[in-house]
This record gives structure tokens, sequence and C-alpha cells, in this order.
């Protein structure tokens, strides 16, 4: 394994962690048992990547190639149930919001960066990176019965990744190390999220009526 491939699966490995907190705490909002924990947790952190590789025609699918993924969604997916129960804790959206940030950061840039080394066109890399980090939010949200957060939501999510995508791509083309490509990309795309919900930016959208 390069130390490319290294710092990415890293970087899978920690967004990995990201979504499937914010897989388990959706879920414990729905108050699902631990089944249903898993199966959200799974969708939440897998469904952006699956889909991407099914696009690029990527085989295996990278939490088949990298297990550990998996033992790490169900480790947290069966603590997940009782802490949450025994601490008391009321989940909101408030509460989502930072590693599901995180989790559309670091998913974002692994998925521009696959691309591109597969030698995609940089618009393509670019969408990749963003159906990486946003479809498993968006399987997540119709697993649990809502309209998918990021099409109801008029702040800025899928365009903070777009935006994360289009800097990876820069960085790359200026020649910068790829751990600082990779790391200052993820860290704007969780940034703008974050800033964005801060001060109330907005897409435009339907008028209300």
């Amino acid at each position: 394994m390069s130390r490319l491939q290294l710092l990415i699966s890293t970087i899978e490995f920690a967004a990995t962690i990201a979504f499937a907190v914010s897989g388990c705490m959706e879920a414990a909002r729905k108050r699902m048992d631990v089944v249903g924990v898993f199966a959200v947790a799974f969708i939440t952190a897998f469904g952006g990547g699956t889909v991407r590789d099914i696009l690029l025609d990527r085989r295996p699918f990278f939490w088949v190639e990298h297990q550990a993924y998996l033992w790490l969604v169900f480790g947290l997916s069966l603590v997940a149930v009782p802490l949450l129960q025994a601490r008391h804790h009321r989940i909101t959206e408030r509460a989502m919001l930072i590693p599901d940030a995180l989790g559309l950061g670091l998913f974002s840039v692994t998925g521009v960066s696959l691309a591109h080394d597969m030698g995609m066109p940089m618009f393509v890399a670019a969408l990749m990176g963003v159906i990486t980090g946003v479809f498993g939010g968006v399987l997540r949200d119709v697993i649990c019965n809502e309209i998918p957060y990021v099409f109801r939501d008029h702040r800025p999510y899928a365009l903070c990744a777009f935006v994360g995508a289009w800097a990876y791509l820069l960085f790359d083309a200026l020649a910068a190390p790829p751990v600082v490509a990779l790391f200052v990309s993820a860290a704007l795309v969780a940034g703008l999220r974050l800033v964005a919900v801060w001060r109330g930016w907005s897409v435009p959208s339907w008028p209300a009526n």
C-alpha cells in the first residue's frame, strides 16, 4: 500500500466513524432497536462510498476491501443504544451537526481523490466527491422515512462538498503535498457547513406559501 493509499484509508476510517455516529444518533432519535441502529449506521457510513464505487465500476467495494470498517460500525451500533439510554441524552439535529459535517468533509475528499486518480475528468471527479459525502445521509433519511435532509435543509450542504472537491483539485493542480490537499479540503468542507449553519446561510429555494 502506497503512502497516499494509506492516507486515504485513514481518512475513510475517520469518516466512517463520523457518519456511523451520525447514523446511530438518527436511529436513536427514531427509537429503533439495535438491529435498526446497525442498519442505519451501516447505510450512513457506507452508502455514499458504495454509490461512488458502483458508478466508477470499482471492485471490491471499499468496505469489503477494508473489513475493519464493518467491525467498527458493528461495535458502535452495539454500544450506542445502551450508552444513549443510560445517559438520557435527547438527540437533536444540532447534536448531529458536528459528526455529520466531519463525515461530509472527510468522505468528500476521498471520493474526489479516488475518482481523480482513476483518470476521471475534473467535473466528474468533483461530483464523485459530492456523491461520496452526501449519499450516505440521503439513504439514511430514506430508510428513516424522511425527506432527505440535504434536499429540505436550505443551508448549504452538498454545495460545501462541491466547493471542497474543487479545492482539492486546485491543490492537486498546484502540486501541493497530498496530505495538505486532503486535510485542508476536508477542513474547508466541514468548516463551510458549520459556518453556514451558524450564520444562517441559505441556497435559493421555493418561497414559503
